[in-house]
């Protein structure tokens, strides 16, 4: 089975059960969201590896190379805990390793927004998190919710 076939898959059985759940016998907005988001999280640490080679073939067309390991992992919101996206980290291969999760931080000054990504050890944001060093962010992946 190809990459884009999992994931078509993937996310076709996550948008075809929440959206069973959307009907007005289920229309509590939280529960809907809640089960959104947990699909998220499912998808990435399930198909993760095929994520990222589907990035990482898709950036070689492109003219790009990575130097050292990838690795698709899910964005955690720190704060909030929810999953909300996917994002794929490059580096040394023990380090890549050592990678959970992305934890996204947010702020708004003003009118400007602005998003920190960091590599962490933990999917879990009220454990400590720490960052992993010499690891970056080289793809985002977004769902629209």
């Amino acid at each position: 089975m190809t990459v884009q076939r999992v994931m078509c898959l993937a996310l076709v059985l996550v948008v075809a059960s929440t959206a069973m759940l959307t009907s007005p016998a289920f229309s509590a907005n939280l529960l809907t969201q809640a089960l959104e988001l947990f699909g998220i999280g499912y998808v990435v640490s399930h198909f993760g590896p095929q994520i990222d080679k589907f990035i990482t073939t898709l950036a070689g067309q492109k003219g790009v190379a990575w130097e050292g390991a990838t690795k698709v992992v899910p964005i955690v919101s720190i704060g909030q805990g929810l999953f909300v996206g996917a994002a794929q980290v490059v580096g040394e291969p023990t380090q890549v390793d050592k990678v959970k999760a992305v934890g996204q931080l947010e702020t708004t000054l003003s009118s400007f927004r602005g998003k920190l990504l960091v590599p962490v050890d933990t999917s879990n944001p009220t454990k400590n998190v720490s960052r992993v060093s010499g690891v970056g962010v080289s793809a985002l992946i977004d769902f629209d919710i």
